[in-house]
C-alpha cells in the first residue's frame, strides 16, 4: 500500500507538471478527455528512466548498430492535445 502511494504521487505530479500546468481546463468533459490523452500517451509513450527509457507498454526499440542506418535517419512528430504532447518516431 505505502509503495502505491509513492508511485499515485508519482503520476499525479508527472500530470501536474506535464499537462495540466500548461492546459486551461473548460469543464468535467474536457478534463476526462485531456486526462484520458495523457494516460495514453504517459503508458504507450513517454520513457521511464526505471524502464530503460522504455514506455510501459511499450518494448524498448532495438538499437541503430549501423551506420548507413544512422546516415538516413529520419525522425517525425506527432502533436497530441493540440501540441501540448509530443511524440516523436523513427521515419520508415
Amino acid at each position: 500500500m505505502l509503495r502505491m502511494n509513492s508511485l499515485m504521487e508519482r503520476w499525479v505530479l508527472t500530470c501536474r507538471r506535464e499537462l495540466l500546468d500548461r492546459v486551461l481546463i473548460w469543464n468535467t468533459r474536457h478534463l476526462l478527455h485531456t486526462l484520458r490523452e495523457f494516460e495514453v500517451h504517459y503508458n504507450t509513450h513517454r520513457p521511464h528512466q526505471g524502464l530503460d527509457q522504455a514506455a510501459p507498454l511499450r518494448a524498448v526499440p532495438t538499437p541503430i548498430t549501423e551506420p548507413d542506418q544512422i546516415n538516413r535517419l529520419s525522425i517525425l512528430r506527432d502533436d497530441r492535445l493540440g501540441g501540448t504532447l509530443h511524440e516523436y518516431r523513427h521515419a520508415a
